[in-house]
């Protein structure tokens, strides 16, 4: 009699619980109770936490590994890397890009979500861009380019979000730690036009002139572009 005439199919249960265990784990990391860039709990207190053996935590930890959500570091722990494997994905797949590659890609996805937000955007997605907008301009106080590229992908982010496409959404969120690694540095010679650009592209999703925001979002990377 066959395993599968026998009824027992244990590797298929076994392989079911990993899956199991794995996905809790996703929710973990997706959810931000596991913040990328902390270590994850050790594996007693994963089997202690779930429930489950300590073989089926080692193997649900490693499929995130592979996935890149998660690192091993010997003699450190786990620690979160990702909160999404198609950022991992990405990154792997954009490697190697020249900084005019990255300020092209970003044009072209900017340049986009600036006509789709002025189709779709909301009052409230207005009185967010414009908090966003003022809180970007006064992040250039400090002489910090952590803290500016942050406040600027965050304006830009909020844009993408006041497309209300989803699939967007997602994409430009994957693509968000790549922007910040790759375009950290990058500092306009002239800051007043940069945040005239920023005010105007703004008010131009506000005023739902699509063309007007495309044309702003243009002005804004042409500097950078060389």
């Amino acid at each position: 009699m066959t395993q599968e005439e026998s009824g027992t199919r244990q590797p298929m249960r076994r392989v079911g619980l990993i899956d199991q265990a794995a996905e809790r784990f996703r929710e973990e990391v997706a959810s931000g109770r596991w913040p990328v860039g902390e270590r994850i709990p050790t594996e007693a207190a994963l089997v202690s936490e779930f429930g489950i053996g300590r073989n089926t935590v080692r193997e649900a930890v490693q499929s995130l590994v592979h996935a890149g959500l998660l690192r091993r570091e010997q003699g450190r722990g786990t620690f979160v890397i990702s909160s999404s494997e198609l950022t991992g994905t990405l990154e792997r797949q954009l490697a190697g890009g020249t900084r005019r590659h990255y300020l092209e890609l970003r044009l072209a996805l900017d340049s986009a979500a600036a006509a789709l937000a002025a189709l779709n955007r909301s009052d409230a997605d207005v009185e967010l861009l414009r908090e966003l907008r003022d809180r970007r301009e006064a992040s250039w106080a400090a002489d910090d380019p952590d803290l500016r590229a942050s406040a600027d992908l965050a304006l830009h982010h909020a844009i993408v979000a006041a497309t209300h496409n989803p699939l967007y959404v997602k994409l430009y969120s994957s693509m968000l730690d790549i922007f910040a690694a790759h375009m950290r540095d990058e500092k306009s010679e002239d800051e007043d036009a940069a945040h005239r650009h920023h005010h105007e592209l703004v008010e131009a999703i506000a005023d739902g002139d699509a063309d007007r925001a495309v044309t702003k979002v243009v002005s804004i990377f042409k500097p950078f572009m060389g």
